[in-house]
């Protein structure tokens, strides 16, 4: 969730104030309804999953975006603004694997990308809402702006990320959305308690001043208190950039901060982290939020990675580092080299991976294809693992908790997995439970738009 939030908002936003599932490893199902009669697939195992995709007879359609030999569906990016094409270039390595092997059930998925410009969310759902199925793998920073509209026409979204609209109706997160409950509990506990425990006293935010990323920081301040920590310093950086980090540096330097919570874009952070260490100052921990994981923030951060300790927590997604014991990771990086050369395999793209297999495969068990069957599919869901990319995820509600963390630290070799103590290969699972108690506002309901579960077809 920070991923799309901390980059693009915190840069910009202050320019704006019948059905069934399959009996694959992930869940148990009740098996009510059967595929398309006389499928035949082809083998498309990801993972754990088998049979993702493959050819089949699928039924006429009467729905919005699906034919019967076609199903398509958009994918909201804010690519216009970023230039960053992670969340298409997903769409296209997986549909072209996918549709490679048969499609869904003999229909190729036709993935449309709808370029929300950080500020055009509302018009990318209008634009879907007339057109698409479903939206599938994708994300813009401002998702909020258009959530009522998409509730209004009923719309699915099973989005590789999320922000403002976490937890709405109609949403499936594969990670799951955890409404209420501060996401980065396990992570901050072993930094606080296990890691660093002297660190906890002197714990310092800072923020892009956009009204979002204040909201954010409050959420932070409230968990870092709630699970033992106190915070000692808080400040905000003015979100369209700062030309001298000298000034926030000495001020972390004077109030000894032991751990620092950066809630904007990596450049920045590399900006501060080598004004710290030009005074000779690092605190014990720097949370650089996983906006930062990739290898343009080691670029950036350069010699400054020598002497500052920087922690991501990866929302229980297996690190591409781990590639190497972890064969559904591998499996995304080979897609990329066949169907997307020059393409770099990021995070949100795991996380984009995950939710287009949890689509495919719920779409996959309707004997006919339908919103309603698709959307019921992919709820029933109580240990999503996308075959493998995470740790499993309740599905079946959008207000659990997470129970496991992974967790990566930049080093000047490179990103590598941090000493956190996994319990569960890649993760840890002892996470402990911490709950909202100030008001961050509710996730839209399909009753605040007049509407209900029952008008879904």
């Amino acid at each position: 969730m920070r991923k799309l939030l901390m980059g693009a908002v915190t840069a910009a936003a202050v320019l704006l104030a019948g059905c069934s599932g399959h009996s694959d490893d992930e869940s148990a199902k009740d098996g009510s309804a059967t595929p398309a009669a006389g499928a035949s697939r082809a083998s498309a195992t990801f993972g754990t999953l088998k049979d993702v995709c493959g050819p089949g007879t699928a039924k006429a359609a009467k729905v919005q975006g699906v034919t019967d030999t076609s199903i398509q569906v958009g994918v909201m990016s804010d690519i216009g603004f970023t230039k960053n094409s992670e969340f298409p270039d997903a769409a296209k390595v997986f549909s072209s694997w996918c549709n490679d092997a048969g499609g869904v059930d003999g229909r190729k998925l036709v993935p449309v990308t709808h370029d929300t410009k950080l500020l055009q969310a509302r018009e990318g759902v209008l634009a879907a809402c007339k057109t698409d199925f479903a939206l599938v793998g994708g994300g813009s920073a401002l998702d909020g702006l258009g959530v009522t509209d998409r509730l209004k026409c009923l719309l699915p979204d099973f989005p590789a990320q999320s922000t403002q609209a976490v937890g709405s109706d109609l949403q499936v997160l594969a990670t799951g959305a955890g409404v209420g409950y501060f996401p980065y509990a396990g992570f901050y506990s072993w930094l606080l308690k296990d890691k660093y425990p002297d660190s906890a006293g002197k714990v310092g935010i800072i923020a892009g001043d956009s009204p979002v990323s204040k909201v954010f920081a409050d959420r932070y301040k409230e968990a870092v208190g709630g699970l033992g920590g106190k915070v000692t310093y808080n400040d905000l950086y003015p979100a369209a950039g700062v030309s001298d980090w000298t000034p926030y540096a000495q001020s972390i330097k004077s109030k000894g901060v032991r751990g620092l919570v950066f809630l904007g874009d990596p450049a920045s952070l590399a900006k501060l982290e080598q004004a710290l260490s030009t005074l000779d100052y690092a605190p014990d921990w720097i949370d650089p939020n996983s906006n930062a994981y990739g290898p343009a923030f080691l670029q950036l951060a350069g010699p400054a990675l020598a002497k500052q300790h920087n922690y991501a927590e990866l929302s229980a997604t297996a690190p591409l580092e781990s590639a190497a014991a972890n064969p559904a990771t591998q499996q995304v990086i080979d897609l990329f080299k066949k169907y997307a050369p020059d393409s770099a395999v990021t995070y949100p793209v795991l996380r984009a991976f995950s939710a287009w297999l949890l689509f495919a495969t719920a779409a996959r068990d309707c004997a006919t294809v339908t919103r309603k069957c698709v959307y019921d599919n992919a709820v029933k869901q109580t240990a999503w693992t996308g075959g493998g990319l995470q740790a499993p995820a309740d599905l079946s509600q959008n207000d659990i908790p997470p129970k496991c963390y992974s967790i990566v630290e930049a080093t000047a070799k490179g990103w590598q997995a941090a000493d956190f103590k996994p319990d569960d290969g890649a993760y840890r699972c002892d996470a402990p439970v911490y709950k909202y108690k100030g008001d961050y506002g509710k996730p839209k309901t399909l009753a605040d738009v007049g509407k209900s579960l029952s008008d879904l077809k």
